[in-house]
């Protein structure tokens, strides 16, 4: 079988409802063969699916079930709901496999299809590969079950209540949120019911933004990725802080009292010093994928941990934080991954984290992001014919290593290529703006000279 991926990316498998491959036909099959890859036993088989509040969702949710009763598998469904509330419900419940429809912070008229297997964790690569290989093959089209072994459909009318009461179980019992005026910005999507009863419900007042979803404003001009809207609102109200999640509460970003972003890497940071302090911050170390600020690097060093990177994508954090015993990971775009707690990237959980500090501390959180300092950042984004190896060009790599050497260890550079476009991301860190700016330029202009359209 070939390792060369056709549908899935480095989440699932996305793009625009209604056209290839993002269909009706495509997620029906993709129910047949999950279904197939999912049973291990002759016990009657069980899948989870749940959906964030895109209007593309009851179509391509219809198309799954119908897929998976095919193939003599019972469906579970929990309708809007969290990511990683799906993977909580599909490991609580003891069901086969999760599915999760959702294109996470895309718009509207994108959508997505993710799994995860029966322990709540994303699936490994060659699982995803075996599930492309049965969708575009036909080994399993004549599979198919009849009378009492077709599959049924149930709705889990308490999946929301039961992931709630998940959630206020992970913030610590002598702690409460009373006192503290919080804005919550749910982006009209899949949090929009679960975040204020959580925060509500722990005592804090909530500012709700962003929780009337209606199928076409979910992460429109909100969300996580607009976190202008809650600093504008956290200024107007009066606000101790804000939160803001994407369409699909996996990720979350904070501003502090001031209105000022506090993004993944700065939580990271606070939550890492905290954990280090109470001695559960397991091997004093954090893991991050390379996109993170080399400021997070340093401020572990200065508290005594070490910073782990991997490849791009939440599910390599988890993957290395699993191999490595970590109990702690995630991206610097709000992708936060309590091991300890939950399986998977939880937006809600994250925050919960993060408020328990601000709470036993007694410090504002622009306080508490001081424990960090981003250096300076500068990406640019080169269009190149081919995507070659950059140690094939000696010109190229001349420039690169000239930056490098000149950078030392005050900075970095990070080129990598593009997984959907035909991109190559320059990528520099450094202690001067203006001098990291002009060294972009410079490799990027090499990389135009000899790989450009």
């Amino acid at each position: 079988m070939s390792d060369q991926r056709k549908l899935f990316g480095t989440d699932g498998v996305r793009g625009v409802a209604n056209i290839p491959p993002m269909t009706t036909e495509m997620a029906m099959q993709l129910g047949r063969a999950a279904a197939h890859i999912f049973k291990n036993g002759n016990k009657r088989h069980r899948l989870v699916i749940g959906k964030d509040t895109r209007l593309s969702g009851y179509m391509l949710e219809n198309a799954l079930v119908a897929g998976i009763c095919s193939m003599g598998v019972d469906v579970l469904q929990v309708g809007p709901l969290p990511t990683p509330g799906i993977a909580f419900i599909t490991s609580s419940m003891r069901a086969d496999a999760g599915v999760v429809i959702s294109a996470s912070h895309n718009p509207y008229q994108d959508n997505g299809i993710k799994f995860f297997s029966r322990d709540g964790f994303k699936l490994p690569d060659e699982l995803e590969l075996k599930l492309e290989q049965l969708v575009l093959s036909s080994e399993i089209d004549e599979m198919r079950p009849i009378a009492d072994e077709v599959g049924k459909a149930f709705r889990i009318d308490d999946a929301v209540g039961r992931y709630v009461v998940f959630l206020k179980n992970t913030f610590p019992k002598d702690l409460d949120l009373q006192g503290l005026k919080i804005v919550l910005d749910c982006a009209n999507g899949a949090a929009y019911r679960v975040a204020p009863a959580v925060l509500q419900e722990l005592g804090a007042e909530v500012v709700p933004l962003g929780v009337s979803p209606n199928g076409t404003n979910i992460n429109a001009g909100c969300g996580s990725t607009y976190p202008e809207v809650i600093s504008a609102a956290v200024r107007e109200h009066g606000a101790d802080l804000g939160i803001a999640l994407d369409g699909d509460a996996d990720r979350v970003i904070f501003v502090d009292e001031n209105g000022d972003e506090v993004d993944g890497d700065h939580i990271m940071a606070i939550c890492a010093s905290a954990m280090i302090d109470e001695g559960r911050l397991q091997h004093n170390t954090v893991v991050a994928t390379v996109m993170s600020n080399m400021g997070l690097e340093i401020a572990m060093k200065k508290m005594g941990g070490h910073l782990l990177r991997t490849a791009v994508g939440d599910r390599y954090v988890v993957e290395a934080m699993r191999q490595g015993g970590y109990s702690l990971g995630g991206e610097q775009s709000g992708h936060m991954i309590f091991l300890d707690d939950n399986t998977t990237g939880d937006g809600v959980l994250s925050a919960l984290q993060v408020l328990a500090i601000v709470q036993r501390s007694g410090r504002k959180l622009s306080d508490l992001a001081g424990v960090m300092t981003s250096l300076p950042q500068v990406l640019v984004n080169v269009r190149v014919r081919e995507k070659c190896d950059l140690r094939e060009h000696a010109e190229i790599s001349k420039v690169i290593s000239a930056v490098e050497q000149d950078l030392g260890d005050t900075g970095r550079v990070l080129i990598r290529y593009s997984g959907t476009e035909p991109l190559l991301r320059v990528m520099l860190e450094g202690q001067d703006q203006g001098r990291i700016e002009q060294q972009a330029n410079d490799i990027a202009d090499a990389v135009r000279q000899y790989l450009g359209e």
